[in-house]
């Protein structure tokens, strides 16, 4: 891909971000209440555009970076997949740091 092209999803990506963040700031649920899980799923957006913005991004992929969305990624989505357990699999993404 180059460079050019990546550079426009990054910066779709991150008006994208702009809108996702706001609309998680704003919706003001606490775990526990009728909204708590689409408050999560706006921050599961919010990841997944980070995770976005590290594998496209113009310089070679920042490992901690990658771990480090993966690790959210994981961590949020084990509310939605809780018989799978994704968050047991976050242990293994620090285990060779």
């Amino acid at each position: 891909m180059k460079n050019e092209d990546k550079q426009v999803i990054l910066n779709v990506s991150k008006e994208l971000h702009a809108l996702v963040e706001a609309s998680y700031l704003n919706n003001k649920a606490v775990k526990g209440d009728d909204n708590w899980l689409e408050k999560q799923r706006l921050l599961l957006a919010d990841m997944a555009l980070h995770l976005l913005q590290t594998s496209i991004n113009l310089n070679p992929i920042n490992i901690e970076h990658l771990r480090n969305n993966l690790n959210a990624i994981l961590t949020i989505s084990d509310q939605f997949l809780p018989e799978i357990g994704l968050k047991t699999f976050t242990d293994k993404l620090y285990e060779h740091v």
